[in-house]
């Protein structure tokens, strides 16, 4: 294993982004195959553990011996809290965005890395970093990552957002705010989750994307 997963690195180019997500991914990578090693201890046959509290127990013990544990009151200190959505509560810092993800969209961290890897490959400017774990001991973790700030920023329109993904060579679904490319589904953008600002500028701070699985052919 790693043992520089639990350091966060700087976002600010091509370089830095593709060395954040190796980090992302060796944290999932190690999620996985603690769980695995878990559920071999206990033994198969247990079924009063779910998949659900085994990541999460394995996450706290990650988290505490790498050193991105979190104590839940701890969170406060990350900045001034700002607007909770249904997926995120989120704090404000000068140059950032914590946001901590209560899991209901993604079901799972493991899932919820995937997700923020495939974001940060998509949407470049506004790419996440994994801060760490927050909870109480032997209770819920919950993620907290990290998006730059953007600054003078408000809603875009939906025709903006349409003309962006465009741009990106996305194609527009029948669902409003749904868009595809044939190798993911990107979906929820709508102005709530877009912004831009004074000079135009698109940037997607929240997104809900699934990677399309390939069929073989016969």
């Amino acid at each position: 294993m790693n043992h520089d997963i639990s350091q966060s690195v700087p976002q600010g180019s091509d370089g830095a982004q593709e060395a954040e997500n190796r980090r992302i991914s060796a944290i999932a990578d190690e999620l996985k195959r603690l769980c695995a090693v878990y559920e071999a201890q206990r033994g198969t046959g247990k079924a009063d553990v779910t998949p659900f509290e085994t990541e999460q127990r394995v996450a706290e013990q990650l988290a505490k011996s790498q050193g991105f544990w979190i104590p839940m009151p701890e969170v406060f200190n990350l900045g001034v809290p700002g607007p909770s959505g249904h997926e995120n509560d989120t704090y404000v810092a000068e140059k950032v965005i914590y946001k901590v993800n209560n899991l209901l969209n993604s079901g799972s961290i493991v899932g919820l890395l995937q997700k923020i890897m495939m974001h940060n490959t998509i949407f470049p400017d506004t790419a996440y970093s994994f801060y760490g774990f927050a909870g109480f001991d032997g209770r819920t973790v919950q993620p907290i990552i990290v998006q730059p700030r953007v600054a003078n920023a408000h809603p875009a329109t939906q025709i903006m957002i349409d003309t962006y993904m465009a741009a990106l060579g996305f194609e527009k679904a029948a669902d409003e705010g749904r868009f595809t490319n044939g190798e993911y589904d990107v979906w929820d953008l709508l102005p709530r989750n877009v912004l831009t600002d004074n000079e135009g500028d698109i940037f997607v701070v929240d997104a809900e994307i699934k990677h399309i699985a390939v069929k073989p052919l016969i």
